[in-house]
Order: C-alpha cells, then structure tokens, then sequence
C-alpha cells in the first residue's frame, strides 16, 4: 500500500483501505509514503492513493513508475487498484490505473475510488471493503 497525501485526506483513505485489508485473513500489508520501484516487484498486490494536484499525479508517484519502467521490473499479473481525494478533477487515482493496466500490464480493480476533499464515513468504509475484497482475492484467487 503506497500512498502520498499532502492534506491528510487521502492518508485517511489508505490508513482505511490497509484497516480492510488486514480484516482479511493473515495476510502481510506494508503502509508506506515511498518504496524504491524495485521494491514493488515483491508484493503481490499494489495498492496506489494519490491525490489529485493541478489535475495531476504527484510526483512522488509518477517518478516510482517511471523508475520501475526505465529499469524493465515487471509486474505483469499482480493485482493493482488505486484511490484518492481531490478537490475538483480526480484525475490521479484515474492515471494510476491506467499505467498500471496499459504500461505494466496488471489486473486492476476499476474504477479507482475517489473522495471530495475530506472523506466520510461512508467512503472511509468503502476504502475497508476495498482492501478486504484485494485480501480476499489474493487468500482465494479465482
């Protein structure tokens, strides 16, 4: 679970997502501001939350990618998904997936999950279902 947050908000959601996927079974979920892009070769599931800044991907989270690409890491086949706040556009968790799903070529959950501005306790349990259901999925693949 990566994530960036500036306002804290998308840090709720992932500190949810993480609350989720730990509800699932026994399973080792790592909450992390930054991991090298070699490390993301190791997890079986990477979960991205980016907030949407000036319409865009924070860099922090574009420039692992882009690491991860220029060095060749594959991550073909491992489970991604990707959510976060935004005030007026949305766009980031969006871009997420689609370099995960076109450039990596990884089964991705659709749609990301998007907040506006803070999110409330019904997002925040939606976040919960959405690690608990990529838990899931990674104990009982189908």
């Amino acid at each position: 679970m990566l994530y960036y947050s500036r306002t804290g908000n998308t840090e709720k959601m992932a500190q949810a997502v993480v609350e989720g996927a730990r509800s699932a079974g026994n399973l080792y979920v790592e909450l992390s501001y930054y991991v090298e892009p070699e490390d993301l070769v190791q997890f079986d599931a990477i979960i991205v939350g980016t907030p949407t800044y000036n319409h865009s991907v924070p860099a922090d989270i574009t420039k692992i990618f882009e690491d991860a690409s220029i060095k060749g890491l594959s991550l073909r086949g491992k489970v991604g998904a990707a959510f976060g706040s935004y005030g007026w556009s949305g766009e980031a968790p969006k871009s997420v997936i689609e370099i995960m799903k076109n450039k990596f070529e990884m089964n991705v959950t659709e749609p990301p999950l998007l907040a506006n501005y803070v999110p409330d306790q019904v997002k925040l349990a939606t976040c919960k279902d959405l690690g608990r259901r990529i838990s899931e999925s990674l104990i009982q693949p189908q």
